[in-house]
């Protein structure tokens, strides 16, 4: 129950701070302008943004299948589907996107898909995923270094606390994949001090939670020495991945008939925004990826389309995605649990 409420709680959040967010920034700026704006976007260059979204969930999608094929328990397309919309709905609804993992493993799990595989299959693509990422960020903030430098302005601070962040996250992950025994009596040391200083309370339950995830990690160091080649398989495809969501926003420059900025920029401006916000303790980056999406853009959109600019591509990329996400989770809840019920029955 009180993780329903947390859930609910954090959708609230997500659904009231970015109108807050908003509104602040444009002030006394009629809303009603900003809505004729938004509906004056070119409709077939939005449903390409909605295609794009697809595609990016998909990408997820077909990684998961090449591993299950690869451990030899191959599954359906449209369960792999199902539970990247699962995985991106919980990850959007919780702090620093922690929910959308287990809750696959758990829909995953349901299917007959052992814990060992679909724990490995998530941290592989928790680690492409973040990786992809910082790759492509920061590839293309080199490229474009001035024009980069350009459009962020003052929020570089952001985006370096941002880049730290995410490398410090890829380099614990990897190490807990090259050297999960290593990663293990640290962290044992950790709890014991913490335990010792009084900060936890339950040192056995967290020793016992350190030692479940480092088991995961040990199958996954092995996959890892033993299937380099098919690793980076997976990183090309999630940053191909990464791509389609980035392009959304293009996408809608191009629906207001703009044409002055280069593709790239407003793609590399769009990842430098995923970098900065996505290890933020907020569900959704709510509040934040608004702030930096109308500062930044503001110079490419202009003062009079940010704003509308902001509501279809975050309405595209985060929304339709939390909306179809929250509808797929509900049905496969429900056959989930039908599921069990028909198996109690039949005992």
């Amino acid at each position: 129950m009180k993780k329903k409420l947390s859930y609910i709680f954090n959708i609230l959040v997500i659904i009231f701070i970015p109108v807050i967010t908003v509104k602040l920034i444009i002030g006394k700026k009629d809303f009603g302008t900003i809505i004729n704006d938004f509906c004056s976007a070119g409709l077939g260059w939005l449903m390409l943004g909605l295609l794009l979204v697809l595609l990016f969930v998909c990408g997820e999608s077909v990684i998961i299948r090449y591993m299950l094929g690869k451990l030899k328990a191959p599954v359906s397309i449209l369960k792999c589907i199902k539970y990247s919309f699962i995985g991106f709905f919980y990850s959007y609804i919780t702090p620093s996107s922690s929910g959308g993992q287990p809750a696959q493993i758990y829909y995953m799990k349901k299917d007959g898909i052992k814990i060992g595989y679909s724990s490995l299959i998530m941290v592989i693509i928790a680690f492409t995923y973040k990786l992809a990422l910082v790759l492509t960020g920061l590839v293309l903030f080199i490229f474009r270094f001035s024009a980069m430098c350009e459009y962020i302005g003052g929020l570089m601070w952001l985006v370096i606390v941002g880049f730290v962040l995410n490398i410090a996250y890829i380099i614990l992950l990897g190490a807990m994949v090259i050297k999960p025994l290593w990663v293990k009596g640290i962290g044992i040391k950790a709890i014991k001090w913490f335990a010792k200083i009084k900060i936890i309370r339950n040192e056995k339950k967290y020793i016992n939670k350190i030692n479940r995830i480092c088991e995961n990690y040990i199958l996954s160091a092995t996959y890892f020495k033993e299937n380099l080649h098919t690793v980076l398989k997976i990183l090309g495809i999630t940053i191909i991945q990464r791509l389609f969501l980035f392009s959304v926003t293009f996408v809608v420059y191009k629906s207001y008939g703009l044409g002055d900025t280069l593709f790239i920029d407003i793609v590399a401006v769009q990842a430098i925004i995923g970098i900065a916000v996505e290890m933020l303790p907020l569900p959704g980056s709510a509040g934040v990826t608004e702030g930096c999406f109308m500062s930044m853009f503001k110079p490419i959109f202009g003062a009079q389309l940010v704003a509308p600019a902001l509501i279809l591509s975050r309405g595209m990329s985060f929304y339709f995605l939390l909306i179809v996400g929250g509808l797929v989770t509900i049905i496969a809840h429900l056959i989930a649990t039908k599921r069990t019920y028909q198996n109690n029955s039949e005992k």
